[in-house]
């Protein structure tokens, strides 16, 4: 008998047990939060690569649990299989960390080790997710079933909360703390390594306590054998056979009529399985897309703090504690009181209704998102904008054509860049330039789907031209870029924050560099000579690119901010609809599917349930990753893409739905004892091995 706790009939070792789900949840969400803008800013993939590669590693992540039960019931037990794969979990965490180190190796050294980082983390969040609950339930004895059921109530808690916690804190880990003169992500990456370290000692130091139960063999592979012996009989029969009414009843030669029908009725639920990946690939996109979505808005809650991009994720955990009370509680009773029959299949219906409208409002506020995107020049055709420093209103033309037609006024830019077309790879151009009642002409090289700033400044014989190459795609994590134009004889150093600035003299520019959202009116600018002045920056918004001009006015060097690209006008607020949808479609898709699955199959086949459910989340990330790489849409017709398919295999779900019959568990029960007698107990053990795992309340714990 093992030890209790204060008396209870709950054995002490489950507190091990629980905090060791804290512990690797909090460090498997934490690092998750991150991928999409690692891969992004960090190994600088594009946005359709980066997200290809996040649901390829979200896939895995759920393919892997069947081979940790396989592991686990037929070789190693849960207690070995968790130990090992456990230290390959934390080997993984410590490889993709040391990954992100800038100075281990080059760009292609930190893609191996992220990739063979998020490979072994794959096979170890994978490999244990089947088994952790499980031997929780272990613990018990048999006859305390109320205690085991608050126990997975507590368990599921500790997910949601090491997820809610991780996803607010790795991304301030990742921004607000500066390491090799960047975001550190070696340190987001390291924290949650340092916590699934955490969680193998913690669940080691239990290990004297544990109530380890005998290897029982597994059902999935029993059930597989099953299945693969009947279609060979099948297939392979004698044509004078006679038929039989399902085709499972051609493994009667081998396998028992108990288990032949079991597998039966787990098959009717599988089917029914079959259009839930979509679902999951719209759910799962929390982490890619939307992260992505949310780095092109407005980040700032006023003065007081901003928001990461990546702690988005976060309202998911966050509002899944409050839905599923509120809906069990509040909603469902009042839809009960209007007469409705609320079935489970109909719930799960209509959270796939839920999940489609987040996409819709997804649409809608990508469609405001780009408006302030600069779209780059397509082939045979460049980007041009002009700053005009030449001491009056300028008037441009470019071959003669009147790309401009509005005179720039002083120290000022063009309003938009304007397509200039090359009718080719690159061109020469002439430019005449009028101001201050004189025309001046330029020659000067274009090439195609390139952005530039002509910029014009007086010189000896008159305006003189200056083209520069510009940068228009808005920063990765959402921050602004600046550059420095210095219009004084002598060069500039500048310090903005942490970041500083070399400015050459003589109308040189700097290189973009990427600086914190912010208002900065304290800016230090130093003369090569040793004389240091204060700018005023003003404020640096989200997502825009500036140019900031340095003049010499009145013995000061004063700082002309003009804005390349907009700042994001769209404020973040405005995804958390789409979360508070998304979430509403998880309580009433995820939830109800593993309660009605439950209900509509023996107690022993659990597991193969658990097993097909987990599949349907993985094949709905190969979802993402087909269309992110194959369909090269806008974002916002993806996103109505998704939508649209996923109305579209609600209606041929609902349908299936009409064809399926109920089934009662007390019927289900009454069946198994009238045949007990006649089938003999050769399947009894089946029923233990899986401990009965009490169905979750909690949105994390629906995909553990």
């Amino acid at each position: 008998m093992g030890k209790k706790i204060c008396g209870t009939n709950y054995p002490l070792s489950i507190c091990f047990i629980v905090v060791n789900e804290f512990c690797e949840r909090f460090s498997y969400y934490g690092m998750k939060a991150l991928l999409t803008l690692y891969f992004v800013t960090y190994l600088h993939w594009d946005k359709d690569l980066s997200t290809a590669i996040y649901h390829a590693f979200g896939g895995l992540c759920y393919f892997t649990p069947i081979l940790g039960a396989l592991i686990a019931d037929s070789w190693l037990g849960k207690f070995k299989t968790i130990i090992y794969l456990s230290i390959v979990y934390v080997i993984g965490h410590v490889v993709k960390s040391v990954g992100a180190i800038p100075t281990v190796g080059g760009r292609h050294v930190h893609i191996a080790l992220s990739m063979l980082g998020l490979i072994l983390i794959a096979f170890g969040t994978g490999g244990i997710k089947p088994c952790v609950a499980a031997f929780g339930g272990d613990q018990f004895e048999d006859e305390h079933v109320r205690e085991r059921q608050k126990f997975f109530s507590i368990f599921y808690m500790s997910i949601n909360a090491g997820s809610l916690l991780s996803t607010i804190i790795t991304p301030i880990l990742r921004g607000d703390v500066q390491c090799f003169g960047g975001d550190c992500y070696a340190l987001a990456f390291g924290v949650p390594a340092a916590l699934m370290v955490v969680a193998l000692v913690v669940f080691i130091a239990g290990s004297g306590m544990y109530k380890k139960n005998p290897l029982q063999g597994n059902i999935l592979l029993e059930v597989c054998n099953c299945v693969g012996f009947a279609l060979r009989n099948r297939w392979y029969r004698s044509k004078h056979e006679p038929r039989r009414s399902h085709w499972l009843d051609w493994a009667e030669e081998k396998y028992s009529k108990r288990l032949i029908q079991e597998i039966k009725m787990v098959l009717r639920v599988l089917v029914l399985y079959i259009p839930l990946p979509m679902f999951w690939a719209l759910f799962d996109q929390q982490g890619s897309r939307w992260t992505l979505q949310a780095t092109r808005m407005n980040m700032a809650f006023g003065d007081a703090f901003s928001i990461k991009p990546d702690q988005m994720q976060m309202l998911n955990a966050l509002l899944i504690l409050v839905f599923v009370p509120i809906f069990d509680l509040i909603i469902y009773p009042l839809v009960g009181l209007c007469r409705i029959k609320i079935t489970p299949l109909r719930k799960m219906a209509t959270g796939m209704i839920f999940a489609a409208l987040a996409f819709g409002a997804a649409t809608l506020v990508e469609i405001s998102v780009v408006k302030t995107v600069v779209d780059p020049a397509p082939a045979k055709n460049s980007l041009l904008q002009v700053v005009n420093l030449a001491g009056g209103d300028a008037s441009v033309k470019v071959l003669g054509t009147d790309l401009f037609p509005e005179p720039i006024p002083y120290f000022h830019d063009s309003p938009t860049y304007e397509t200039f077309p090359l009718e080719g790879p690159a061109k020469y151009a002439y430019i005449t330039v009028t101001s201050l009642g004189a025309d001046t002409e330029c020659n000067q090289r274009f090439e195609e789907e390139e952005a530039y700033s002509l910029i014009l400044f007086p010189g000896p014989a008159g305006t003189q031209c200056k083209l520069v190459e510009d940068y228009i795609m808005k920063n990765e994590d959402g921050n602004p870029l600046v550059r420095f134009l210095n219009t004084l004889p002598e060069d500039l150093n500048i310090t903005v924050g942490t970041v500083l600035f070399n400015v050459s003299s003589e109308y040189s520019v700097s290189p973009n560099q990427t600086v914190s959202q912010g208002v900065y009116s304290d800016v230090t600018c130093c003369l090569k000579s040793g004389e240091c002045y204060r700018l005023d920056l003003g404020l640096l918004d989200f997502g825009a690119i500036y140019t900031i001009i340095l003049n010499e006015e009145s013995g000061k060097i004063v700082a002309h901010k003009t804005e390349d690209v907009k700042a994001n006008n769209v404020h973040i607020a405005w995804q958390i609809p789409q979360y508070a949808l998304i979430t509403a479609g998880e309580v009433m898709f995820s939830i109800t599917g593993l309660e009605f699955s439950y209900s509509q199959a023996p107690a022993n086949m659990k597991s193969v349930l658990q097993a097909g459910w987990l599949l349907t989340v993985a094949f709905g990330n190969v979802i993402v990753l087909i269309v992110a790489e194959g369909a090269g849409l806008e974002q916002w017709k993806e996103f109505l893409l998704f939508a649209s398919l996923l109305l579209g295999v609600c209606i041929i779900f609902s349908i299936m739905t009409c064809f399926y019959t109920y089934v009662n568990p007390e019927q289900l029960e009454k069946f198994y004892l009238e045949n007990s007698g006649k089938e003999g107990d050769n399947n009894e053990n089946m029923k233990k091995k899986n401990n009965d795992v009490p169905l979750n309340k909690t949105g994390k714990g629906t995909r553990l």
